[in-house]
């Protein structure tokens, strides 16, 4: 059987190679405990890197849905508030009109005072249409400009539907149709109250009369927008709080991949030493001999 020569020479190659192994396995070690990651490129493990690009891309993604249901819970959150007080303005000036159909009992002053609240409620109500969330109209559609409607209480927006995409394939409007908030044009709730303050004016009995049916109506109206707009914000609010759910759970599994797990890695690296310093004195052991006595 033949017997392999071992050289001195293949002797110092083989330790000085083992001690090169060990040297760079403590400097890892080293470095995951320096940056508290154990993946900082993705020669470290290919299959951990793939994983980690995932989860940061869906963890991005969620960032974002979080972010667009903010903005969403904004818009909403703008237009529930100014609905409210439109909703109580239009209220109140049904009541006027409830009162100024009692033509019998009213005289031209308290119909002229009556016609000048009602003049009063409808102006409030433009400058309401006109509310702004982040310099937009919220009831302006895809309007570019500051306003939705103009003194006159005509719809000067541009009509469409301002959405916020709050999950994967959800897609939620964000803002509220003019037109079927306050009534389209010709028959709005400007209009109405128009028309109202003006029967008042005349004492006509049967405008008035319209005036309390149309102001009803355009009350049902908002009160019905107002009602949707809450069902969208809690709609919103619940896609919100899954999505920091969902960025909780992915900040979770990206830190079980990437993160260096300290305890562990202070103990394999006090391992890894004793490993290198036994290495160190078993090389120099071996590699003791001088050339001479290689020689002899």
């Amino acid at each position: 059987m033949a017997i392999s020569r071992v050289t001195h020479q293949m002797m110092t190659q083989r330790a000085g190679s083992n001690l090169q192994n060990n040297l760079q396995r403590l400097a890892e070690i080293q470095e995951h405990l320096s940056t508290g990651r154990r993946l900082n490129r993705p020669s470290d493990s290919p299959t951990d890197a793939s994983t980690a690009m995932r989860l940061r891309s869906s963890l991005a993604d969620h960032h974002q849905y979080v972010r667009n249901a903010e903005d969403g819970l904004g818009w909403l959150g703008q237009i529930d508030s100014t609905l409210q007080g439109v909703s109580t303005a239009v209220r109140r000036a049904y009541d006027l009109a409830l009162q100024g159909s009692n033509t019998g009992s009213m005289g031209d002053q308290a119909r002229e005072a009556l016609a000048q609240e009602i003049d009063q409620i409808r102006e409030g109500i433009i400058d309401s249409a006109n509310t702004t969330y982040l310099d937009r109209p919220v009831f302006g559609g895809l309007t570019p400009g500051s306003v939705a409607y103009d003194a006159d209480g005509q719809f000067v927006g541009t009509p469409g539907a301002v959405e916020r995409t709050v999950a994967d394939g959800v897609t939620i409007r964000v803002d509220a149709d003019a037109a079927a908030t306050f009534g389209p044009p010709g028959a709005s709730v400007f209009d109405v109250l128009a028309d109202l303050s003006t029967a008042l004016r005349n004492n006509d009995a049967d405008a008035i009369a319209q005036g309390v049916d149309a102001s009803k109506a355009a009350l049902d109206r908002i009160t019905s927008s107002l009602s949707e707009v809450g069902l969208r914000y809690a709609r919103v609010d619940q896609a919100a709080q899954s999505a920091r759910d969902a960025v909780l759970d992915l900040t979770s599994s990206l830190s079980g991949v990437e993160s260096a797990d300290l305890p562990s890695t202070l103990v394999e690296l006090q391992m890894q030493e004793v490993a290198y310093q036994a290495a160190l004195a078993a090389t120099a052991r071996v590699l003791q001999p001088s050339l001479v006595s290689f020689l002899r």
